[in-house]
């Protein structure tokens, strides 16, 4: 294979990536969406999605763009090695979590299904990311999510943290600084406004989040009261 075709596989996969990542985020996939996830303008996004289309990756559809099959097991495929990067990132080098998604995507497109398969039985057959997110099966099977962000929670309601931001380093920055962790017990307690920051209660104390990073962490709701 060509440095070119190399280049060229690498794409269809970060490509078809996002659109998976977008689609698990609850989000409708669009144009815009995509070329925002890829750092990229509009219309190299929708000349990339169209090539993917005419390829049988991708589809049009009401809810907006679409994995075919074969487009989603490629793209869990993906995320399954990207995932198994960032176990190996942070259990056996103990990177801190920060560092590990942009490394860790570095690697996703260079691992090949034997170490993939060692990677899995080395790590114990982890479920989840570091990050909590759910690592697809070596069949391409990903679970659907049952919890939810907590930007959508209701008020005073009491919550686990299931899982943090992964893609934008930024937010899951922010998130770690406000105290918030996997598996903390968390409440919202009020909103400056419907689209400002949220004043939440973990760990006995109120802390402020921005709804931008409330929107990529996820929580699961309990009976009890929160921190």
């Amino acid at each position: 294979m060509t440095t070119h075709d190399i280049a060229r596989v690498e794409r269809t996969e970060m490509y078809l990536k996002s659109v998976l990542t977008i689609a698990l985020a609850g989000y409708r996939v669009t144009t815009s969406r995509v070329a925002e996830a890829m750092a990229v303008s509009a219309p190299s996004a929708s000349e990339m999605l169209k090539r993917l289309e005419h390829h049988g990756y991708l589809e049009p559809s009401a809810g907006g763009i679409r994995l075919t099959a074969s487009g989603r097991q490629v793209a869990t495929q993906v995320v399954r090695r990207l995932r198994l990067a960032e176990r190996l990132l942070t259990d056996i080098l103990k990177m801190e979590l920060v560092a590990v998604y942009d490394e860790a995507c570095k690697l996703e497109h260079v691992i090949s299904p034997e170490v993939e398969a060692r990677l899995d039985d080395v790590l114990g057959r982890p479920e989840t990311c570091p990050h909590g997110h759910p690592i697809p099966k070596p069949d391409g099977t990903l679970l659907a999510r049952r919890d939810q962000t907590l930007a959508s929670l209701a008020p005073r309601a009491p919550a686990r943290i299931t899982a943090l931001p992964e893609e934008r380093t930024d937010l899951l920055r922010a998130t770690l600084e406000a105290g918030l962790s996997l598996g903390a017990e968390i409440s919202v307690e009020e909103t400056a406004t419907p689209r400002g920051p949220l004043i939440v209660r973990a760990g006995g104390a109120r802390r402020t989040l921005s709804r931008d990073a409330a929107g990529q962490v996820w929580v699961a709701s309990f009976t009890g009261t929160a921190g």
